[in-house]
C-alpha cells in the first residue's frame, strides 16, 4: 500500500500548485482558488484526526462539504470546493501519494444556472456613448477606457484576457485579436469597426503613458504598467452608474451581453461558442440565452400551424 504524504506537508501543496500551472495550464485565479480550497480541506482533515493523506476518506470529504452547506455557503462555492478536492486527490493517486482516490463517489450540489444580468442593446450603446464623451477630453486614460469597453463588448472576451493582450495581438486591418484563453488555448476573436476606431485612438494615446514597465502590454495604467483587472471592473461599474435604468454589471456582464446580442441577431450557437472560447457547447447554452421574442418569431416563421 502506498504511504500517503503528511497532510501538513507544505511541499505537497507546492507540487500540486506546479501541476495546476504547468501540466493543466490553469489560470492564476483558478490555481489560487484550488490551492486555497485544498488547504482548507487538509486543515479540516487534521481536525478530524487525519494525519496522512492515505487516511483521508469519502466520509471526511462529505463532512467537509456538509459543514460548508450548514454554514450557508452557496451551491456554486461548494461545487468548486468539490471540484478542487477531486482534482487534488486524482493527482495524488496518479503520482503515488495515496493508494486510491476517495473522491470517486463524491457528489456535490449542481452549480446554480442563474444567469448574470444583461444589458439591452440600447443600454450597451448608451454605455459606449458615455465612454466616448469622456474620451473627448483627450485624457489618455479616458481614451484607453473607451477602447477597453468597446473591445469587451465587441468581442465578449474575459477581463483577464483583455488585460493580458499585447500590442501585437491586435490586427486592426483584419479587426481580430489573438486571445489566450483558459487552459492556455489561443483563439482569434473578431471585433467591429467602432472598436477598431477606438483601439486606433488608444494606440496613438498609449505613447503618452509608456514607461519602463510598459513592455508590450496593450492597455496601460497611469504609471505605465499593464492595467490591473480591478481597474477594468471599476470602470464598468463607474460608466454604467451614469445610466439610471441599466443593471449594475461588471466585465462578465458585458461578456454575457455580447453573447446574448449575437444570438438575438441570428448568430449560430457554435460560432458564439468559438468566440467565447468555451470548450463545451453546453457551457455556451448555459451562459447565453435567446429572448422569448426571438424564439416566438422563429416559431411563427417556421411552423405551418403557427
Amino acid at each position: 500500500m502506498a504511504a500517503g504524504a503528511d497532510v501538513t506537508d507544505s511541499a505537497v501543496l507546492a507540487d500540486f500548485e506546479r501541476h495546476l500551472r504547468s501540466e493543466r495550464g490553469r489560470s492564476d485565479h483558478t490555481t489560487r482558488a484550488y490551492v486555497s480550497d485544498v488547504r482548507q480541506l487538509l486543515s479540516f482533515a487534521v481536525g478530524r484526526g487525519v494525519g496522512d493523506l492515505g487516511e483521508l476518506g469519502l466520509a471526511d470529504l462529505r463532512s467537509w462539504l456538509g459543514e460548508q452547506a450548514d454554514g450557508g455557503a452557496a451551491r456554486s462555492t461548494i461545487a468548486r470546493h468539490a471540484a478542487a478536492a477531486r482534482t487534488f486527490l486524482r493527482w495524488a493517486a496518479r503520482t503515488g501519494r495515496i493508494d486510491s482516490d476517495p473522491s470517486l463517489r463524491l457528489a456535490a450540489p449542481r452549480r446554480s444556472r442563474s444567469l448574470p444580468g444583461v444589458l439591452k442593446q440600447g443600454e450597451a450603446s448608451a454605455m459606449l456613448d458615455v465612454a466616448a464623451t469622456r474620451a473627448d477630453d483627450s485624457d489618455p486614460i479616458h481614451v484607453r477606457d473607451q477602447a477597453m469597453l468597446e473591445l469587451l463588448y465587441a468581442s465578449g472576451i474575459r477581463v483577464g484576457e483583455l488585460v493580458a493582450l499585447d500590442v501585437d495581438d491586435l490586427d486592426l486591418d483584419q479587426r481580430v485579436a489573438r486571445v489566450m484563453g483558459k487552459g492556455a488555448k489561443e483563439r482569434m476573436v473578431p471585433f467591429g469597426v467602432p472598436a477598431a476606431r477606438a483601439l486606433a485612438g488608444w494606440l496613438a494615446a498609449r505613447r503618452r503613458l509608456l514607461g519602463p514597465r510598459s513592455g508590450a502590454a496593450l492597455f496601460l495604467g497611469r504609471r505605465g504598467a499593464r492595467v490591473d483587472p480591478r481597474r477594468v471592473r471599476s470602470l464598468v461599474h463607474e460608466v454604467l452608474s451614469h445610466l439610471p435604468d441599466a443593471p449594475d454589471l461588471g466585465p462578465h456582464g458585458l461578456r454575457h451581453s455580447a453573447a446574448t446580442h449575437l444570438l438575438e441577431g441570428g448568430a449560430d450557437l457554435r460560432m458564439v461558442q468559438e468566440i467565447l472560447g468555451h470548450a463545451s457547447l453546453a457551457t455556451t447554452q448555459i451562459y447565453t440565452h435567446v429572448s422569448v421574442d426571438r424564439l416566438r418569431a422563429s416559431y411563427e416563421q417556421a411552423h405551418p400551424r403557427a
